[in-house]
């Protein structure tokens, strides 16, 4: 096990290589480094910030919520995938993802592939 390097060791000698898979939220974050006083670099992603939720209307559908459903349904019903749920709370004013499904009937927009900005990536 002598020659196995870190996870971080590893990526910073892949020049492009990005910590986060493509299908996750942070994906496309740039990675920030943070020099601790005792010369220590911790890396970070840096803050991912959304378009306003009036410029993603077309390109949304709307999905009124029934009872016992969760937003990794909607994501696998929808998107194909249960851990893209952050898709839809990306597209609705929901920053705990529960609070897009605890309400039956309430109307929650979700983001059509390839539409909402990220959206549609494999």
């Amino acid at each position: 096990m002598a020659g196995i390097q870190p996870y971080e060791s590893a990526l910073d000698g892949a020049p492009g290589s990005h910590p986060y898979p493509r299908t996750s939220r942070y994906h496309d974050a740039e990675i920030g480094v943070h020099t601790q006083p005792d010369g220590t670099e911790v890396r970070y992603a840096k803050r991912r910030l959304l378009p306003p939720l009036n410029e993603t209307a077309e390109e949304t559908a709307p999905h009124t919520v029934s009872s016992g459903e969760r937003p990794d349904q909607l994501g696998q019903r929808y998107l194909g995938d249960p851990g893209q749920w952050w898709r839809i709370a990306d597209a609705n004013p929901a920053l705990d993802p529960r609070e897009l499904t605890a309400e039956p009937g309430r109307e929650i927009e979700i983001p059509l592939p390839g539409g909402f900005p990220g959206g549609g990536r494999g």
